[in-house]
């Protein structure tokens, strides 16, 4: 299960061949995210387990996952771009089914990734599933 907005991350990436292209790609789509504000750069935001500092700040007024992220690395600020692009919107009980690493894996990210980075996608994407789990209840 995917986003329509995912999907076409994932298509784009098909006309794409080279790994330096898709990387400008993704750190393209990090530099099109909205600000997120430096008040929400606490440490109840941040994800630990990544190399770089990275946070993620739920929007928990709406029924479905909406959320901000930012990094201190443009790779990974691309990465938090693409996982919104994979969860916005969703109700938080669909977000829960979501296979967050095999839909990265179709992007081929989980083999061009940094042994760093791998570990830091995983630890961004359980700080998603902990937040739809405690909205689902």
């Amino acid at each position: 299960m995917a986003t329509e907005k995912f999907e076409e991350i994932v298509e784009d990436f098909e006309f794409v061949d080279e790994w330096e292209d898709r990387y400008r790609y993704v750190i393209d789509l990090g530099k099109k995210m909205a600000e997120m504000d430096e008040a929400h750069k606490i440490a109840e935001t941040k994800v630990h387990g990544c190399a770089s500092q990275v946070w993620i700040m739920p929007d928990l007024s709406a029924d479905v996952i909406r959320f901000t992220g930012d990094s201190d690395a443009m790779i990974v600020r691309g990465l938090i771009a693409v996982l919104h692009a994979l969860y916005d919107g969703l109700p938080y009980k669909d977000a829960l089914e979501v296979d967050a690493l095999k839909e990265m894996g179709r992007l081929g990210l989980d083999q061009h990734l940094s042994a760093q980075r791998s570990n830091g996608l995983r630890a961004m994407i359980e700080r998603l599933r902990l937040i739809a789990e405690k909205q689902v209840g």
